[in-house]
């Protein structure tokens, strides 16, 4: 059994004596900035998994999101007009989107020259998650030269986090789901949503 297995089984059952490390680690990163690039993943076995290589052109980050306040905020207009029906107040989310896709978005915007590969969970407190985001430099000779990796650098992968095409991103639109249930989620919601007013008219 390979030492990527042992890893695995540590982060999915740890040991009381992990606890204290944990607690250590987290203090540390709320003082940390909220995007900072490290050397190493925390997570080295799902990293691995999701298509990092120790190798130069791939990059990690991590990126802390904020818990919650993810709701609109009540209307200042409705307060001094006297307020206003229940159902106009838009109190349901903005966002129909996960955190981690969240995270991945703000990292990718820190660093426009790359394109985000994959994303995974590394910890949570009370306010905060934290996310490890793995980056490509498209440009870099040796992701150039490696065939496993070198689709990233082409034209219809640009931008690819913001078009929803990661896998958080993929999971956000409901394209985990196949078969009865999951007939208007492809191509896009948005897509199924424009045929059917196509018929409509």
């Amino acid at each position: 059994m390979g030492y990527l297995k042992y890893l695995r089984e540590s982060w999915k059952h740890p040991s009381p004596e992990l606890e204290s490390l944990w607690k250590e680690r987290l203090m540390q990163w709320r003082q940390e900035p909220v995007t900072l690039r490290i050397e190493h993943p925390t997570r080295m076995d799902r990293a691995r998994s999701l298509g990092y290589k120790a190798k130069p052109g791939y990059v990690v980050v991590r990126q802390r999101v904020d818990r919650g306040g993810r709701m609109r905020p009540k209307s200042v207009a409705g307060k001094r007009m006297g307020g206003r029906r229940p159902r106009h107040r838009r109190l349901f989310k903005v966002l129909d989107i996960s955190y981690r896709l969240v995270a991945e978005q703000r990292t990718a915007k820190q660093f426009p020259n790359c394109e985000v590969l994959n994303s995974y969970f590394v910890a949570q407190d009370g306010k905060h998650y934290w996310y490890e985001v793995i980056l490509v430099d498209k440009s870099h000779p040796a992701i150039l030269a490696d065939r496993r990796i070198a689709w990233i650098a082409e034209g219809q992968h640009k931008g690819r986090v913001y078009r929803g095409l990661t896998s958080a991103g993929r999971r956000s639109r409901g394209l985990r789901r196949k078969g009865k249930g999951a007939e208007k989620l492809r191509p896009s919601r948005a897509a199924h949503f424009r045929r059917k007013q196509r018929r409509k008219e």
